[in-house]
């Protein structure tokens, strides 16, 4: 068995559902992750025939799930009037990811203050604390993105909540891009919840509260103008992401999962991505 499975992000061939998983099979992926929070795969829209077929076009492809994006977007679990909905419909999340064969649902919870002390903080505890209970009960995971805030501070607000029902997926372009972390050191800081990774590469332009660019996400998506100002996402291997370094830290955490291509902008995506698991397979 290899040492870590590739997968490609489905939605970013952006293609419908059936093609994006035939081109996944095409590019040599093991797995594809799957959003789950609008469009076709949602678990109010997914009938139980629908979800019959998913398995099967997966089978026939012969890719598995390795992770459903739970992402609502806005501003996460930071604002207590919001949460209650949110909290429900990413358990329906948990209850799909299942039912595909993953225990693994992607979010971001928002930016974790630094100040543990603050209500912000305590909001999202308690919204994670309640994620954490329903996810472990199920044996799967929320794993939260890194990119918010450093990975130190996501460690020490992980290490406060009850269980481990709420772990990481490290996307090490975050990293690079926003926070200015280094990717490989961010790895040995939370080796003890990262459960999926994202194989994704990025430069940062300019430095802010990381709090202004994810403001702007959940205000404008991913397409905000202003964002252009701060960080650029490239193809893998031609950014700030030292790869050799972050896969020889996984390496040496005994981390043996997905490694996930993430391609969230740029007119050619399949191209990118064919790249992207070329890339990955050298160290394979």
């Amino acid at each position: 068995m290899k040492k870590f499975s590739i997968g490609v992000m489905a939605d970013s061939f952006q293609l419908p559902f059936e093609q994006s998983i035939v081109k996944a099979h095409e590019v040599g992926a093991d797995g594809v992750q799957l959003y789950a929070v609008q469009g076709e795969i949602t678990p109010e829209n997914l009938s139980a025939e629908k979800r019959k077929n998913i398995r099967q076009i997966l089978k026939e492809n012969e890719l598995v799930v390795s992770a459903l994006c739970g992402d609502f977007g806005g501003h996460g679990f930071s604002r207590k009037e919001e949460n209650p909905l949110r909290i429900e419909k990413s358990k329906r999340v948990v209850d799909l990811a299942l039912e595909l064969g993953t225990s693994i649902i992607t979010t971001h919870v928002g930016v974790i203050p630094r100040d543990n002390k603050s209500d912000r903080y305590k909001i999202m505890q308690e919204a994670c604390n309640q994620l954490a209970e329903y996810a472990c009960s199920n044996k799967a995971y929320f794993a939260i993105e890194t990119g918010p805030e450093p990975a130190v501070v996501l460690k020490e607000f992980l290490d406060s909540l009850d269980s481990k029902g709420v772990a990481v997926n490290l996307d090490p372009a975050n990293l690079v891009m926003v926070t200015g972390d280094d990717p490989a050191k961010a790895v040995y800081t939370l080796k003890d919840y990262i459960v999926h990774t994202h194989a994704k590469d990025g430069i940062m332009i300019k430095q802010t509260d990381p709090k202004v660019i994810y403001d702007f996400f959940a205000d404008g998506g991913i397409g905000d103008l202003r964002l252009d100002e701060y960080f650029k996402e490239v193809p893998l291997g031609t950014g700030g992401v030292d790869f050799n370094a972050y896969i020889q830290a996984l390496h040496e955490i005994g981390y043996n999962g997905f490694l996930t291509v993430e391609r969230e902008v740029g007119n050619h995506p399949e191209d990118d991505i064919r790249m992207a698991v070329q890339f990955l397979n050298k160290y394979l």
